[in-house]
């Protein structure tokens, strides 16, 4: 299936996923409200943020009231001040107060992602790095985790463990060695990347040397990146992975490597701070 197509069915899925955790049988407290109110309400940010997660919201309300209309302010992967509204909602007050914490759920946590994603990029400003995502997603978020970090101006690493070779340290072991995994991995799919991920320079050259398209220089100390990208000399692309944060990120890049990877942009994120307030009732 092409990601998009994918990408178009996670949607649908994860609205209605949201939905049935969450109302369940029904929404017994917003019945306490006639069912003929109507309703205005904001969602705005307390903190700057990129946004992220219009679909998802969108599919939602259509999901649980077609009647609802909301009118956005911004787009995703615009960047959000504190204080500034990113939607407006109109509708039955019943179905804006039931879609309020799944939708605001949703875009707390892909925001967060690609706000994440920004500010790793913004450190990278000028260095010509790309930064990659890996699979250290959220449960059940895959799809999403990704486009949020490519809303933020990162790059997908690889969607799964079918898109993609990534032989890693136990792969090695028991393919009997880099070569032997490298020829195996272009005997079932000649047409796919194959990485290898590397620990010392000893395994790089082993890894250059059986033709691989990608090298992960795992945890590699700054003057070993040097090294690294002195002995490769443009034969692979050279990706840095391991202890890659705010503090160290532009550092790394400065080494001259291709790409940096980081499990941080999905995986230990902090939900944006977002809120859904009623302006205007009848």
């Amino acid at each position: 299936m092409h990601y998009q197509d994918a990408l178009a069915e996670e949607i649908r899925a994860s609205a209605a996923r949201l939905l049935a955790e969450d109302v369940g049988p029904g929404d017994i407290t917003a019945q306490l409200i006639p069912e003929a109110h109507w309703s205005r309400a904001r969602v705005i940010t307390r903190e700057p943020a990129v946004l992220c997660g219009v679909a998802w919201v969108d599919e939602l309300f259509r999901r649980l009231d077609a009647s609802v209309a909301l009118r956005w302010a911004a787009a995703d992967g615009d960047r959000l001040e504190a204080g500034d509204c990113l939607l407006e909602l109109e509708g039955p007050a019943r179905s804006l107060l039931t879609g309020e914490r799944a939708a605001l759920n949703l875009l707390q946590t892909l925001s967060a992602t690609a706000t994440r994603t920004r500010r790793y990029l913004d450190l990278l400003d000028g260095t010509g790095v790309r930064l990659l995502d890996t699979r250290k997603t959220l449960p059940g978020l895959r799809l999403a985790q990704k486009y949020a970090v490519t809303c933020g101006g990162g790059h997908n690493h690889r969607i799964g463990l079918y898109d993609a070779f990534l032989i890693k340290e136990n792969h090695i072991a028991a393919c009997g060695g880099i070569a032997a995994a490298v020829d195996e991995a272009r005997r079932i799919a000649s047409d796919l990347p194959v990485e290898v991920e590397v620990e010392t320079f000893e395994e790089l050259d082993q890894a250059l040397a059986a033709g691989a398209d990608i090298v992960m220089l795992d945890n590699f100390a700054l003057d070993d990146l040097r090294e690294a990208v002195r002995r490769t000399a443009g034969r692979a692309t050279l990706e840095a992975s391991g202890n890659v944060d705010e503090s160290t990120l532009r550092a790394i890049a400065e080494t001259g490597i291709d790409c940096i990877s980081s499990g941080a942009l999905t995986k230990d994120i902090q939900a944006v701070d977002l809120s859904m307030r009623f302006i205007e009732q009848g």
